[in-house]
């Protein structure tokens, strides 16, 4: 996902003034940033460490929310702190002509929603779309691979919801549950024959899993021991 939009904000960026030149800030840069910005407004930054506040704007960013629209959610007062160094963050890094990494997400779904023309271009260029691990997409990978199916709806998603592991930096497993409404068109192909475990491991996982009643439940079934081994080189 970000190396994509990394490079269709170099080609068409300048649609939402966006230069190919921008660099792009990695989270030793952001912490940097924030340390200035909450010195310059004399926040105390061991009660509102860089870190945390960096890791707050990168959730709101894979949500989509806006810099001056975050101010609308803040409920504590930390978050009330997040919402005075957002909005300076981000014209900061406008200033610098910098991105962060959420912001190449962010701002290619502006860019897609803003000038329809360049989305048009997109969706032509690749016949397919695949996107793998798709319980692990957030809001603003979710949208952004929506945008690009576009009425073709040329896109195949793999992914699994029992394994989604990433719901602290913002994924949704949800996405993928609701990926027959997006695509109702779409054709499921359940993998449910298991290549790496043992029937004991399956039917204790199974037990497990079978008892969360949002996910869909899958019929797992082992190969043959022999065959693992040949697969694996392991021996059960």
């Amino acid at each position: 996902f970000h190396s994509t939009s990394d490079r269709i904000l170099r080609r068409s960026g300048q649609h939402i003034g966006i230069t190919p030149q921008f660099v792009i800030f990695d989270t030793s840069d952001t912490k940097s940033l924030i340390n200035q910005i909450i010195k310059s407004l004399s926040i105390d930054g061991k009660k509102n460490s860089p870190a945390a506040i960096a890791a707050t704007i990168s959730s709101a960013k894979s949500e989509l929310i806006a810099p001056l629209k975050y101010k609308n959610f803040a409920r504590t007062p930390f978050q009330e702190v997040v919402a005075q160094v957002y909005p300076l963050y981000q014209k900061r890094l406008h200033e610098q002509n910098a991105l962060d990494f959420d912001d190449l997400l962010g701002e290619a779904t502006r860019l897609f929603n803003e000038a329809p023309q360049v989305l048009k271009q997109y969706q032509t260029r690749w016949q397919y779309l695949l996107v793998d691990e798709y319980q692990d997409t957030n809001r603003a990978q979710y949208v952004l691979s929506k945008l690009l199916a576009g009425e073709a709806q040329n896109i195949f998603a793999v992914g699994d919801m029992s394994q989604a592991i990433y719901s602290f930096r913002g994924a949704d497993f949800r996405n993928i549950l609701n990926f027959e409404r997006d695509y109702p068109e779409a054709k499921i192909y359940r993998l449910e024959q298991n290549y790496r475990s043992t029937p004991q491991i399956l039917e204790a996982a199974t037990a497990v899993i079978s008892q969360n009643n949002t996910h869909i439940s899958l019929n797992l079934v082992a190969m043959s021991e022999k065959m693992v081994f040949a697969l694996t080189g392991f021996s059960w």
